[in-house]
């Protein structure tokens, strides 16, 4: 399962879980529709951390890292890179 099909597939169990998977677009708005809150940003974040051993920095808490699913992937493929290479 690729980073997208994972990502998607939490975004809509915790959050959408009348959605059928194909119905998620990957670049639909999550925080401007009000799909995730910031109580669900949280859990959206540790669950990176948790999923894909990312370390999460405060630099890092940008909106925009976790808008939509293209951008959470975007955002976990850099900060996944960033560990493996020490940066």
């Amino acid at each position: 399962m690729s980073n997208v099909d994972t990502i998607k597939s939490f975004i809509i169990e915790e959050f959408l879980p009348d959605v059928e998977p194909a119905a998620l677009a990957v670049d639909y708005d999550l925080l401007a529709n009000g799909v995730i809150d910031s109580l669900g940003l949280l859990k959206l974040i540790a669950w990176i951390e948790d999923r894909f051993g990312a370390p999460i920095a405060d630099d890092d808490l940008d909106p925009d890292n976790f808008r939509s699913v293209t951008a959470i992937d975007t955002f976990v493929a850099r900060v996944t890179a960033g560990a493996v290479t020490g940066s």
